[in-house]
């Protein structure tokens, strides 16, 4: 098909245009890149509808890997001079919580074997301007650093803030798993495992084979939809978010979820004051007052120790 033929075709069945990249190439029998052309033309992804509220987008990436000389397969200490070819950044997948449509950004052929990301990172950066919340499993370490060295390599600025939610830190905080892998989490809570791949599959990608690029999608894909699945089986357990400053009104909120079903369930102590807590009825947060139900002066009566 030629560009003007997807073009028509989407524009004649919109609902197409939640679909990602690699699914309309595998439905239409077409180039990815005629795929990703068509659609910036006809919707660019950055309009694509988001949640009301807060925008909380879910992210993953997948990057090359560096190619370099060695001397040896065993605890080699790889100086600059021996790389000969850095990351970048092959795909990222990304949905808006809630929604069930993953979209993603796929490098083509022709640009792996350049190793040129530019045109999915300006992809990408479009759909970050427009997140509030952020989600991914190891996402402060790796995802969003890797990000931010290809926008600022491709000339791109830093994006408007967002607030990070890592389930690998909420995890870490909170539980003694043997592992914190992403796939064992799946495995744990019940939840489908992550493809299977291999190091050769990278290297097919390397080799600008289509067919592998649209697995590495696929496999970027699913793993957006098991993160979200994680972090809604954590939300009770994230105390690092709050969903009531994104609309505020007359009720009171539960800061996991935005759920205004909330049950009285006790009280929380400090060393110095006392407030009322909270168990959202929806999701099982726990949270409390901002301001102490103690009197000024049943405060002044209260006398902490000395440290």
């Amino acid at each position: 098909m030629t560009l003007e033929n997807i073009k028509e075709f989407l524009q004649n069945n919109p609902g197409y245009l939640k679909w990602g990249d690699v699914r309309i190439a595998l439905k239409l029998d077409t180039d990815i890149d005629l795929v990703k052309q068509a659609k910036l033309e006809v919707k660019n992804v950055a309009q694509d509808e988001v949640n009301s509220g807060p925008n909380i987008l879910i992210l993953d990436i997948e990057t090359a890997p560096l190619m370099s000389y060695t001397f040896g397969i065993w605890q080699q200490n790889i100086s600059l001079d021996q790389i000969e070819s850095d990351f970048f950044i092959i795909t990222w997948s990304a949905k808006w919580l809630g929604s069930d449509k993953v979209f993603n950004g796929l490098i083509t052929p022709k640009e792996i074997l350049n190793e040129d990301d530019s045109s999915i990172m300006k992809q990408l950066w479009l759909v970050l301007e427009k997140a509030d919340i952020v989600i991914g499993h190891n996402f402060k370490r790796f995802d969003k650093k890797k990000i931010n060295s290809r926008f600022i390599e491709n000339g791109l600025g830093p994006v408007s803030p967002y607030k990070v939610i890592d389930t690998l830190e909420v995890v870490k905080r909170n539980f003694g798993f043997t592992s914190n892998k992403l796939e064992a989490l799946a495995r744990k809570f019940g939840f489908e495992s992550k493809h299977d791949t291999g190091f050769n599959l990278w290297k097919a990608c390397m080799k600008g084979d289509r067919e592998a690029l649209i697995k590495m999608s696929l496999y970027c894909d699913h793993d957006v939809e098991i993160t979200e699945n994680v972090f809604f089986k954590l939300l009770p357990w994230i105390k690092d978010l709050n969903l009531g400053l994104y609309n505020i009104d007359d009720e009171i909120k539960c800061p996991a979820c935005g759920s205004n079903q909330l049950k009285e369930a006790g009280f929380h102590y400090t060393s110095i004051s006392k407030y009322q807590s909270y168990r959202c009825e929806e999701c099982g947060h726990i949270s409390r007052d901002r301001h102490s139900i103690l009197t000024r002066d049943e405060n002044k009566k209260i006398i902490v120790s000395v440290k």
